[in-house]
């Protein structure tokens, strides 16, 4: 549990904000009830590749699937779980300002370090309606404050939006996955001397080379939990290597790129199949292989099917690194 003020929010996520993050999963029982003792397990193993934090009920984590009293079973789950030696994020995204408070108010008071919020999807269309509703959220709880950029909550903010959510207070900066580059790098340049920006895909790192700016924390991703194991962890390797300033292309190249080869086929695969849905079925049947909970998705997505997951499987297994 972080112990900061809300003044000392921005300094807190400097210090603490660092290395790889990572996106838990929900996993669910045969039964389709949310699986305490799966979740604790996949805790634990992401711990143990040397992450450095997680969040949950994200959007990997089916958030929009599950019902409050779902979400704040997670939250009590996780806070349990990760103690207080491992640092921990709450995605509190909601169409209803009532309960997105609430939602923050219980996780500061679960012991989370802080908070994740997108733009309220389905009424929200302007940039101005996106900062009240954050700033909304800032005046009402004192953890910090990442905003989730994505084009998953039907609104994407470019640059000068970006820079106007981070000024406001306890607003420590942004998850940049717009899939757009050229906003995640004006977002960097304009904002990131101010605000932590931080864009989950390795790209950014060789960008900030050539233009000038650095990139803290990879926040968050399922890469360490898809590529890694305990004794093999070179995803989680890798982006320590880059906080220290060594952009290690070899040791990319090497260990890291076969696989994420393997992840940019199936990512894109599966968004088109699913016509543009986060490909949640394809994370979860991957951590299964890789000794995570795994399991279904909840409607309205579906679940690979059974010549899928073996293609998946041989494709994994074809460029394994030890």
């Amino acid at each position: 549990m972080a112990e900061y003020s809300k003044t000392e929010a921005m300094d807190w996520a400097r210090e603490n904000l660092r290395g790889q993050w990572s996106t838990l999963m929900t996993p669910f029982t045969e039964n389709d009830e949310i699986d305490e003792d799966g979740l604790r397990r996949d805790i634990r193993h992401v711990k143990s590749l040397g992450t450095k934090g997680a969040g949950c009920t994200w959007g990997m984590g089916e958030f929009w699937t599950l019902t409050k009293e779902e979400r704040l079973k997670v939250y009590d789950i996780v806070s349990d779980e990760a103690g207080n030696d491992w640092a921990t994020g709450a995605h509190v995204s909601h169409t209803s300002m009532k309960e997105m408070l609430d939602l923050a108010r219980y996780s500061e008071h679960a012991g989370f370090d802080l908070l994740i919020v997108a733009a309220p999807y389905f009424a929200t269309r302007t940039e101005d309606q996106v900062v009240q509703w954050v700033n909304k959220l800032a005046e009402n709880t004192n953890l910090a404050i990442m905003y989730y950029n994505s084009p998953q909550f039907g609104t994407v903010l470019d640059a000068n939006g970006l820079d106007r959510v981070c000024d406001i207070p306890n607003v420590v900066g942004v998850k940049e996955a717009s899939f757009n580059p050229e906003i995640s790098v004006d977002t960097h340049l304009k904002v990131g001397t101010k605000a932590i920006i931080s864009t989950p895909d390795e790209w950014i790192f060789h960008k900030g080379k050539e233009l000038g700016f650095e990139q803290q924390v990879m926040f968050a991703n399922t890469s360490d939990w898809r590529f890694d194991t305990p004794d093999a962890n070179y995803y989680v390797q890798y982006i320590d290597k880059v906080m220290e300033g060594n952009l290690d292309n070899e040791f990319y190249d090497s260990k890291v790129k076969p696989i994420k080869e393997v992840s940019d086929k199936w990512w894109k695969y599966t968004v088109q199949k699913m016509g543009g849905a986060l490909p949640a079925s394809l994370c979860k049947y991957w951590g299964e292989l890789m000794g995570m909970s795994g399991g279904h998705v909840r409607a309205p997505l579906t679940d690979l099917t059974d010549n899928e997951k073996q293609q998946l499987k041989d494709d994994i297994a074809a460029v394994t690194i030890t």
